[in-house]
């Protein structure tokens, strides 16, 4: 019988339950937590590049719309896009400018016309390997769109 017994005690610690619950939370909590924390990182680094390139867009408009010549409306722009991207972590090459001038007269000082500023990147997403062996990481495509209006009087204000 005492063979019995130590197997009975045996199948009673088994199927004891007491302090698993704790054990139990604190996997699951971290299963879920890593993900979370990671779904944050990447949602404020999201956000921190929409700003800058939503800024690109807006200054460039801006700074094309006041200028006093097309060429001279260009080069502002391009150094505005070129500030606003590299507060927002991006590298400037990486961002494609689109610009276009209403009424289409090739020139963006066209008073009364309406000057528009597009801006598209991709923004990586953070801890992200290449893929595929590539050199080029998982990212998130971004684009800004804005417009200005130029003066009645002309390009100056």
């Amino acid at each position: 019988m005492r063979r019995s017994s130590r197997w009975a005690e045996l199948r009673r610690a088994l199927r004891d339950d007491a302090g698993s619950a704790s054990l139990e939370f604190l996997t699951v909590g971290v299963l879920l937590f890593v993900p979370l924390v990671y779904l944050s990182l990447s949602l404020g680094q999201i956000q921190h590049a929409v700003l800058g390139i939503e800024g690109a867009a807006r200054h460039a408009a801006r700074v094309i719309a006041a200028a006093d010549g097309h060429d001279e409306g260009l080069a502002a722009a391009d150094r505005a896009i070129r500030v606003a991207l590299a507060d927002a972590g991006l590298e400037p090459a990486a961002a494609e400018v689109a610009i276009s001038c209403a009424p289409a007269a090739g020139d963006c000082q066209t008073p009364r016309g309406t000057v528009s500023v597009q801006v598209d990147a991709t923004v990586p997403l953070p801890l992200a390997p290449p893929v595929l062996a590539l050199d080029v990481g998982m990212g998130v495509p971004v684009s800004a769109l804005a417009s200005q209006p130029v003066s009645a009087f002309g390009g100056a204000p």
